[in-house]
């Protein structure tokens, strides 16, 4: 993996491999998203992005595994992204006071990094407390507005507070950008039969 990250940064810029991503060959479509996931940037958001709606699964799956990666080290600032990292991880331990001070001081630290409010948005979704998550939600997607587990998370969050509309609204901007998020998608049907 380091020898492949050494070539990759060696040989390639982000713009060359984002190139890839238009390529007829699926095959070159699917290096390229993981390419990305290892040295992509914000910049190669957008057209990560359309590739969600490929025609292959599986570079559906790449280029939305390579999206959490770069939202995941999106801050220019090295500590920030060290934050990021070792709340997801007190996260992972279900240690939400930790996770969150990780986030805070992520989000201190830049202040338009939109993974560390929508961590911190997990974080509160957890503890139930849904009205901070929602926030974190909304304060991600004005930082990152394709990032469809933030409008997710915003409709989980305001259908758990009864903004039914809200939620129903958040749910279909996450299926737009991400058509394959089957679990929003039953969200969708469920509340649209509530709403006849």
């Amino acid at each position: 993996m380091v020898g492949l990250l050494a070539l990759l940064k060696a040989t390639w810029t982000p713009e060359q491999i984002v190139s890839l991503l238009g390529c007829e060959v699926c095959d070159a479509r699917k290096v390229a998203a993981l390419a990305l996931a290892l040295v992509g940037g914000k910049c190669c958001v957008p057209p990560l992005v359309e590739q969600l709606k490929d025609s292959d699964r599986m570079v559906n799956e790449m280029a939305e595994h390579a999206l959490w990666s770069i939202w995941l080290r999106g801050s220019d600032k090295p500590q920030a992204n060290h934050e990021v990292a070792r709340g997801s991880q007190a996260l992972d331990r279900r240690e939400f006071e930790c996770a969150i001070r990780c986030f805070d001081r992520a989000i201190e630290l830049d202040g338009g990094f939109a993974e560390a409010y929508n961590q911190r948005a997990i974080a509160n979704y957890l503890q139930e407390k849904y009205e901070e998550s929602a926030g974190d939600c909304r304060r991600t997607v004005e930082r990152m507005p394709g990032h469809f587990g933030a409008w997710a998370g915003l409709g989980h969050s305001l259908a758990h507070v009864g903004k039914l509309a809200e939620a129903l609204e958040a749910y279909r901007v996450a299926l737009k950008i991400n058509p394959h998020l089957s679990c929003v998608r039953e969200m969708v049907e469920e509340l649209e039969r509530k709403e006849q």
